[in-house]
């Protein structure tokens, strides 16, 4: 199972735009795949049309007192899953914090779903917090929507930084830009030189569309309902370029 998340210590980046985009897109392609809300804000919850309700609440499930398979919700498309948030999340890294090693308690939670899922993208809330250290453990590669703006860009930077302290070299950091406007200067300025400073960026930018907006009007992820619009088709480029990356075509 290969584990992937949504990530960016900064908010409002199109984190769960994507992660429920490309977990739509490597289902369609036959891969059983998993979407695990991990934000009380429960935004692909809501993509899903799932109920915001976790049995036992965060801390039932951080203590493993709640059956991780139980509070699996099938949605409306084949081959994808959805582990549900609700605002019991919140008290994510109260209840990591009680624990014996917090930072490898959701790897250990996650381990019994590799038998029945070849995709896992976990849907993270923005900030660096104990929910985020273990998101860092539990994953091979952290997807990184990057928004070409300053303050996007040091928050990239504050990333990496990040990872070279906690000496987390083997977790991948794949940025890709995301809300792209090539209308504005600075957008197609830093479009064309990010990549030169980060030769790990992923290549297919995801353009501003108001067709993104809608995912949560009609509450399912973009191909379902837009599948021939502009954004739709850089989400599907930007799967293969993961796929690619992280060999997931012989998983």
């Amino acid at each position: 199972m290969k584990i992937l998340a949504s990530y960016n210590i900064k908010g409002g980046v199109g984190k769960t735009a994507a992660a429920v985009n490309l977990a739509w897109l490597a289902a369609r392609q036959g891969y059983r795949t998993l979407v695990w809300d991990l934000d009380p804000q429960g935004a692909a919850t809501y993509y899903f049309r799932i109920r915001p309700k976790v049995k036992g609440g965060g801390r039932g499930l951080v203590r493993g007192k709640s059956d991780l398979d139980a509070m699996i919700k099938a949605t409306d498309f084949p081959n994808l899953d959805l582990l549900p948030a609700d605002f019991s999340y919140r008290g994510l890294d109260l209840f990591l914090d009680q624990e014996k090693k917090p930072t490898r308690r959701l790897r250990k939670l996650l381990k019994p779903l590799g038998a029945h899922y070849d995709v896992l993208l976990l849907d993270c809330p923005p900030s660096i917090s104990l929910v985020s250290e273990a998101v860092f453990f539990a994953a091979e590669a952290l997807l990184v929507p990057v928004i070409p703006t300053t303050l996007s860009l040091r928050t990239l930077d504050q990333l990496y930084e990040f990872r070279r302290g906690q000496q987390l070299e083997d977790l991948l950091i794949l940025p890709f830009f995301s809300m792209v406007d090539r209308r504005k200067g600075l957008h197609r300025q830093i479009v064309e030189t990010l990549p030169e400073q980060h030769p790990d960026m992923l290549k297919t930018p995801i353009p501003y569309a108001s067709e993104v907006e809608r995912m949560g009007v009609e509450k399912a992820p973009l191909g379902s309902f837009a599948g021939r619009c502009q954004a739709a088709a850089a989400f599907e480029k930007l799967w293969y370029d993961v796929a690619a990356r992280l060999s997931i075509e012989n998983t």
